[in-house]
């Protein structure tokens, strides 16, 4: 069992796979490395170094009161980092994951990360403000925070459906064991992590440090993405990047990494084999996207 302690004492468990380049992924909120059941393997496989960690909070990690803000979040990945003493490393953020790796490069540059891939990001800037009027009420994280204390796996199974099928829960996007599996390990993260994950997703303001990232850059983004819909998410990260590949994948909901793995790993190893992506192109599936740009 691999475990690092990080700068305030923190126990972090982490697995390293293969050799080559590495590569980091870092997953969605709630959920410990066991998500890239699908990619983690897959690219251990084709040649990548694969490094995974359950985020503090869930899995196999500790389960502090306190760091659960992008600075601490980036913080552990950085302590990662010095410790397994990584460079020209491509950070795979999932959903919060993306968050954590833009904080990660506006707190500690690029000089170890030569590549970035935000799949499902929440990035820039999830709440409403008069700056972002189409941002989330806070209202909104309100009512969650209370649905979720009075009956968290009620309101994860009730929430399974549109993770991976979007407006349609009821269409079987995944199998019901799968679905399940991942609720179970959702559930084994921490109530407090859960609560303050979410509220850092939601109020955090990263549309300054989304624009300051130069390394390049893929987007990966579902077009049925409800936890991090694309308008507000998705659409916005890319326009702050003009220069990043962008990949919208139609009918996807949030859950692609399970819903669409096999295309999400063909991508993933096409920008990590390539090293780059070429500045402001899009892929065949995506002209709808260069468009918006314009």
């Amino acid at each position: 069992m691999s475990l690092l302690t990080t700068r305030d004492g923190t126990r972090l468990y982490f697995e390293d796979w293969g050799t080559g380049r590495p590569v980091i992924l870092l997953g969605t909120a709630m959920l410990s490395a066991k998500m890239w059941e699908h990619q983690a393997p897959y690219l251990a496989k084709e040649g990548f170094r694969c490094i995974t960690y359950d985020r503090r909070g869930s899995g196999r990690s500790d389960r502090p009161w306190q760091g659960y803000d992008y600075d601490s979040l980036a913080d552990d990945l950085a302590d990662l980092l010095d410790h397994l003493d990584l460079t020209d490393v491509a950070l795979v953020g999932y959903a919060v994951g993306g968050g954590e790796a833009v904080q990660y490069l506006a707190r500690y540059g690029e000089q170890r990360v030569s590549g970035l891939v935000l799949v499902a990001s929440t990035t820039p800037f999830m709440m409403q403000t008069q700056d972002n009027p189409d941002g989330l009420d806070i209202a909104l994280f309100d009512q969650l925070v209370e649905v979720m204390t009075a009956d968290r796996p009620k309101w994860m199974s009730e929430l399974a459906g549109t993770f991976f099928a979007g407006a349609d829960p009821e269409r079987a996007a995944v199998s019901a064991e799968f679905a399940r599996w991942i609720i179970d390990i959702a559930l084994d993260s921490s109530p407090r992590a859960a609560v303050e994950i979410y509220r850092t997703l939601i109020t955090a303001d990263q549309r300054t440090e989304t624009a300051k990232v130069s390394v390049p850059t893929m987007i990966i983004h579902g077009d049925a993405d409800l936890g991090a819909p694309w308008p507000l998410c998705g659409l916005k990260t890319s326009q702050l990047l003009p220069d990043a590949s962008v990949h919208l994948y139609p009918g996807a909901a949030h859950g692609l990494f399970a819903t669409h793995a096999d295309r999400l790993n063909a991508d993933l190893q096409a920008f990590l084999s390539a090293g780059a992506v070429l500045p402001g192109r899009a892929s065949r599936e995506d002209s709808t996207v260069a468009v918006q740009h314009r």
